[in-house]
């Protein structure tokens, strides 16, 4: 079994700054791929940004003020949010690409979700 914790979600002003944090625990070989996504109401779900072996990626809207970083002994991913805008209201949830350590086979796993938001 793995799992994915999230922490970090809350209330911010437009401008200000919040830090997720997502944790993976279980029987897990490797973490292939990890990342976050967002789902504002009547919206679907977008990739915000990832990090892999392949680098970092960020969806356009938050280039430039988010930033995706990964502790691999922790098997925690990051994202700091910084000049946040109401737009970035939504509910952020951490994504792994994960090969467990028996049997070894690739599958994707997803937080449980914390919730963003930014008003005045």
């Amino acid at each position: 079994q793995v799992q994915l914790v999230e922490s970090g979600g809350g209330l911010v002003q437009p401008g200000g700054s919040l830090r997720l944090s997502c944790a993976a625990s279980g029987n897990i070989f490797s973490i292939n791929v990890m990342g976050w996504h967002r789902q504002a109401p009547g919206k679907q779900r977008e990739l915000v940004a990832t990090t892999g072996s392949g680098g970092t990626d960020y969806a356009d809207s938050v280039k430039g003020r988010f930033t995706i970083s990964r502790d691999n002994a922790k098997n925690t991913v990051y994202l700091q949010m910084n000049s946040l805008k109401p737009e970035d209201t939504a509910v952020y949830y951490c994504y792994a690409d994960i090969t467990l350590g028996g049997p070894y086979y690739m599958r994707d796993y997803w937080g449980q979700g914390t919730q963003v938001t930014v008003s005045s």
